[in-house]
């Protein structure tokens, strides 16, 4: 699986969430961020036309060099300047405690190998009053569909870069010590175990 993993499965995951009816959930997504702005899985960087005037910093997380490549001219176009932070093993952010505003992570929460370990890592790294600004599919409250992404989840991880279908978001963010301030909940225009959307804002308690 390592040419799949490494150069297939990133161009699958930017078509399959590149499309121009994205973009207005993405800009909703990051109203409100400003200041130095972590974003965890910046991926292609499909996320750097929707960044406010308000930011002022980017720092990108993400390890997989084909994402890297593929985000390099929309990094080059930033007015916000955008700089990689690197992981230590076991997933510690190369970033001292309390060091950014805020955090942005979209469509990515589904594919972390740990969420618990990834947003206490946000956590610790958001200033007082800092904000994470979600956009994530997750586990539906409807019994069949949620049944379905069980189901569905292990070939899923197999072939779609080790996405979940059934994390159920607002639980891991209460879990890792964030209040959920906002929250949208809706299905995309996609089959319904795929498609159960979590959009919000939650703080740092």
């Amino acid at each position: 699986m390592g040419f799949y993993s490494d150069r297939v499965a990133p161009r699958l995951i930017d078509a399959c969430l590149g499309g121009k009816a994205f973009l207005p959930l993405r800009e909703r997504t990051a109203a409100g961020l400003s200041g130095d702005v972590l974003e965890l899985g910046f991926g292609s960087g499909r996320n750097v036309d929707a960044y406010p005037d308000e930011v002022r910093r980017v720092l990108a997380v993400d390890p997989q060099p084909q994402a890297r490549r593929m985000a390099a001219p929309r990094v080059a176009r930033s007015r916000a300047p955008i700089s990689y932070v690197e992981l230590d093993e076991g997933e510690t952010l190369r970033l001292d405690d309390a060091s950014v505003d805020h955090a942005l992570s979209t469509f990515t929460l589904c594919s972390v190998a740990d969420p618990s370990v990834t947003l206490g890592e946000v956590r610790r790294v958001l200033r007082p009053g800092g904000r994470l600004h979600f956009l994530e599919h997750g586990r539906s409250p409807e019994q069949r569909v949620a049944k379905w992404q069980d189901r569905l989840t292990p070939l899923q991880r197999r072939f779609v870069g080790g996405c979940h279908l059934n994390r159920p978001i607002d639980r891991l963010l209460a879990d890792a010590g964030f209040e959920v301030t906002q929250m949208r909940h809706y299905y995309l225009q996609a089959p319904r175990p795929s498609g159960y959307m979590y959009e919000g804002v939650a703080a740092r308690r």
